[in-house]
C-alpha cells in the first residue's frame, strides 16, 4: 500500500491576507512565501469564522463552528466559566494518529484551560492567560509536542514539551520553533509512517516592537501607504512604526518559513507531502480607526490559505469560500481520510481535485463578548452576554452583519457592504424598516446558521 502524505500545517497569528507580497497590497518583502504561493492552490475566499485566537484554533482543529465547540471568547481568567477545548471532541490529530500518522505539535496552542483559573502559582510557573497541556488526552491526539498556552514574549519564549519545566531558548520564537520543527522532520524523514507536523508561529501578533532588528533594519526609513480605510487621525508617525514592526515581523517569519521549504525540497519530499501556509485571523493596522482583530472587516477576517502538493495539486486560484470549520474535513479529504460525522465544515477537497462540488455560498462571520469586564456587564443585569456581539454573513461580494453591541443597553445595527463596489468597505447600507428587503436572503442564512450552532443571538 502506498505511504499517505505528510502534512505540514503552517499557520501565524494575527497576519492579513493583505501583508504578503504576492497578494499586491501591503508592501512587505516575503520572497519565500511568494514563490510558495505560485506553486500552490490559493484559495482566495478563505475567511475566519471568528476572527480571535482560540475560536479560531477550535474550529481549525474540531471541524465545528466556534460555538458548538463551546469556544465563545479566548480562553482565559476572570470569567464565571472556564473555557478548555474538551478532550471528548474529535480533533484532527486523533483522526490523523488513528489513520497511522505519528503527529506533532510545536507553538502557541491557546486552546488549553489557562492554569491560574485554578491555582494562583502552578507548578509550570504559567501565568494569566498561558497553560502547560500534560501528556494525554487534553493533547487532541499529538504524540510530539513543544508548546505553550498563551504568551507574547516573542524574543524571550518559553515552552513545555513533557514536564512542567519551562524550556527557554533565548531567541526569536519563529526561529526556534523552526529549528524544532526541521529537528522533528528530519528524525521522521525516513519512517514508514507518515508525519502530520502543526507548526503555530506567534508572529505578527502584538506586541508589534517584539522583532528582531535584523528584520526591522530592512523597513525603519521605508515609506507608509496607508490603506484607503486608515482615516488621516490614526496616521501618525507612531502608527508608520507599528506597520514597520509588523511588516518586519511578516519578513521574518517568511525566513523562517523558506527554511521549512528547503528542508523539503533537499529531502526530495515537496512531492510526499501536503503544505499549508495560513492564519488564524487578520490585523486591522488602523483600517476604520481600529487595531487587532475581532471585527467583520476585511483586514480583520480575510486570512491566506495556501495548499501544495507538488505533482498533484495544480497551482491555481480556488475561489469557494472556505470558513475556519473546512480545514479539518478538507485536509482529511486531500489525504483520503473519511471525515468524522461530529464535522460541521465542508470538505472542500473533490472540488479543490477538480470533482463536483457544491460549495457553500456564504460564509458564517460571530463574535461575542469576551473580556471578563464585559461579561460582568451583562450578568449583573441577568442578561446572557452570548445574545450579544455581532454575527454576520460574508458572500463572494458582500458582508451582512447584525451588531447587538458588547455592552447591555446598545441599540442593534444591521449592515449590508457591498466588497466589490466598495471594497474598502467605508459605505455599508444601514438596513431599517424601510429597506430590509435588501438583506432578507442574508438574514435568513444567518438564521440556519444560528439554529445550527444553538446560538441564542438576538435577531
Amino acid at each position: 500500500m502506498k505511504k499517505r502524505p505528510n502534512l505540514l500545517y503552517v499557520f501565524l497569528d494575527q497576519w492579513r491576507y493583505q501583508a504578503m507580497g504576492y497578494a499586491k497590497e501591503d508592501e512587505v518583502c516575503t520572497p519565500h512565501m511568494d514563490s510558495f504561493a505560485r506553486e500552490s492552490l490559493d484559495c482566495t475566499e478563505a475567511v475566519s469564522t471568528f476572527p480571535l485566537c482560540s475560536p479560531h484554533r477550535a474550529s481549525l482543529l474540531t471541524g465545528k463552528y466556534p460555538f458548538s465547540v463551546g469556544m465563545w471568547t479566548n480562553r482565559k481568567i476572570g470569567l464565571s466559566e472556564i473555557l478548555m477545548l474538551k478532550p471528548q471532541e474529535t480533533c484532527i490529530g486523533n483522526v490523523l494518529k488513528d489513520t497511522g500518522y505519528h503527529t506533532g505539535y510545536i507553538g502557541k496552542w491557546h486552546l488549553d484551560a489557562s492554569e491560574q483559573n485554578f491555582e494562583k502559582n502552578p507548578v509550570s510557573g504559567a501565568k494569566d492567560w498561558d497553560a502547560y497541556t500534560p501528556p494525554g488526552e487534553r493533547r487532541q491526539g499529538f504524540d510530539y509536542w513543544l508548546s505553550y498556552g498563551a504568551c507574547d514574549e516573542h524574543l524571550t519564549p518559553h515552552y513545555w514539551a513533557d514536564t512542567p519545566k519551562q524550556i527557554r531558548p533565548n531567541c526569536w520564537s519563529p526561529e526556534f520553533e523552526t529549528d524544532k520543527a526541521l529537528e522533528y522532520m528530519e528524525g521522521k524523514k525516513q519512517q514508514e509512517e507518515p508525519f502530520a507536523l502543526f507548526v503555530s508561529y506567534n508572529p505578527p501578533h502584538l506586541p508589534y516592537e517584539l522583532v528582531p532588528d535584523k528584520y526591522y533594519e530592512k523597513y525603519k526609513d521605508m515609506p507608509v501607504h496607508f490603506r484607503e480605510n486608515v482615516p488621516k487621525e490614526k496616521r501618525t508617525p507612531e502608527m508608520e512604526t507599528i506597520t514597520r514592526q509588523y511588516f518586519a515581523a511578516v519578513s521574518g517569519v517568511d525566513e523562517q518559513f523558506g527554511r521549512l521549504l528547503d528542508f523539503l525540497k533537499e529531502n526530495h519530499m515537496e512531492e510526499d507531502t501536503i503544505v499549508v501556509l495560513s492564519a488564524d485571523h487578520g490585523e486591522m493596522l488602523g483600517s476604520h480607526g481600529r487595531m487587532s482583530k475581532n471585527v467583520w472587516y476585511e483586514e480583520s477576517i480575510h486570512i491566506p490559505l495556501y495548499i501544495r502538493q507538488k505533482g498533484r495539486l495544480a497551482p491555481a486560484k480556488y475561489k469557494e469560500l472556505v470558513a475556519s470549520p473546512d480545514h479539518m474535513p478538507t485536509l482529511l479529504g486531500l489525504l483520503d481520510i473519511p471525515v468524522p460525522d461530529t464535522c460541521q465544515g465542508f470538505n472542500h477537497a473533490p472540488g479543490i481535485l477538480g470533482q463536483e462540488n457544491d460549495a457553500p455560498k456564504d460564509a458564517f462571520l460571530c463574535s461575542y463578548p469576551g473580556m471578563p469586564e464585559m461579561v460582568a456587564a451583562f450578568e449583573k443585569q441577568g442578561l446572557n452576554s452570548k445574545c450579544y456581539g455581532w454575527r454576520g454573513i460574508r458572500t463572494h461580494t458582500h458582508t451582512f452583519v447584525i451588531n447587538n453591541g458588547y455592552k447591555p443597553g446598545e441599540k442593534q445595527v444591521k449592515m449590508l457592504y457591498n466588497n466589490e463596489e466598495d471594497p474598502y468597505q467605508q459605505n455599508p447600507i444601514m438596513i431599517t424598516e424601510l429597506n430590509e428587503e435588501l438583506a432578507a436572503g442574508y438574514e435568513r442564512s444567518l438564521r440556519e446558521y444560528l439554529d445550527m450552532q444553538r446560538d441564542p443571538f438576538l435577531i
